[in-house]
């Protein structure tokens, strides 16, 4: 996750934009919190701070960020995306039910793409990885 200003600054600038007090906003939401937002959570936390703030904003200040490189959007076929102020790759958890996303905190071989290219033949450009299931909330108590 980048919280470097100045880091956050020359990513936008590169791409002809500024760090607006909205993009700013954004991104304090997301790099504050472990959960994974979609863009309404997100919206009505950054509406604390600026109260005028639309939602069109807040989706083209997403797009904007993911496109620099300073988030992830997670679409999992829903109609809403979550996104991610941690840009990396790293393996996520989503509960089947609620739809609730953790990132996965067990480690992985850091050469999977490299794996993956060599088993396929394939120029690996990118990758995700997710596990599925029932989050602690949603599985059935074994007390039944």
């Amino acid at each position: 996750m980048i919280t470097d200003q100045e880091e956050i600054s020359r990513r936008l600038d590169i791409k002809g934009y500024r760090l607006t007090k909205q993009r700013r906003a954004v991104l304090k939401v997301l790099q504050s919190t472990i959960s994974h937002p979609d863009a309404n959570s997100i919206y009505e936390k950054v509406r604390k701070e600026i109260p005028h703030v639309s939602l069109g904003t807040i989706y083209r200040t997403l797009g904007i960020l993911k496109e620099v490189g300073l988030l992830r959007e997670l679409d999992y076929g829903s109609s809403l995306s979550h996104y991610d102020a941690n840009a990396e790759n790293h393996p996520h958890i989503v509960c089947t039910n609620c739809g609730r996303i953790d990132d996965l905190q067990s480690p992985l071989p850091d050469n999977l793409e490299e794996q993956a290219s060599k088993a396929t033949d394939f120029l690996i450009t990118d990758h995700r990885l997710e596990f599925y299931g029932l989050c602690p909330h949603c599985r059935p108590s074994s007390a039944d």
